[in-house]
């Protein structure tokens, strides 16, 4: 092989190298607004995002717990983050969406007030939760910094975890 060619070989593999651990420093998240504040979630996480549509009550469940709803042959809760996080409850509007997030075997859906976008955070840019919100119990995993804003990363085990 020619002195060129390996010379050639070596760039291209420093290169995929050099994307590959630029990949791995940006965590990939999908942003949402409930209330005033966004919040996010790793895309990972996410099964689907839907509109919403009808659901079934189910009694003796917290408030929080709107029900359930069939997803393809699935019967997956609803759960509202408006009621969940102490807000005032809300009628569902044109931006209102239900998304489905997936942990292991947990499978649950969140009613949210507006989707904002897929979000590329640094991993250098993202801080850890806040002093009162610190310990295993807290649902926040860590605080993303961008430009102009601040955005709240949601921990999905918490968020599916069944206290009903």
């Amino acid at each position: 092989m020619s002195d060129k060619l390996k010379q050639i070989i070596n760039n291209q593999n420093a290169q995929e190298n050099g994307s590959k651990e630029n990949i791995d420093e940006v965590v990939q998240l999908v942003g949402f607004v409930i209330g005033d504040e966004e919040y996010a979630v790793p895309i990972l996480a996410i099964q689907e995002i839907i509109k919403p549509f009808s659901w079934t009550r189910v009694p003796q469940v917290p408030k929080y717990v709107l029900g359930v709803f069939n997803l393809r042959g699935a019967v997956i809760p609803l759960i509202d983050l408006r009621s969940k996080f102490s807000l005032p409850t809300k009628k569902h509007s044109e931006d209102t969406r239900f998304i489905v997030m997936r942990h292991g075997d947990d499978v649950a859906g969140f009613v949210i007030d507006r989707l904002t976008m897929a979000i590329r955070i640094k991993k250098q840019n993202i801080g850890p939760a806040p002093d009162t919100a610190s310990g295993d119990d807290t649902i926040i995993d860590g605080v993303g910094k961008q430009e102009d804003k601040i955005i709240t990363i949601l921990k999905v085990n918490k968020l599916l975890e069944r206290d009903f």
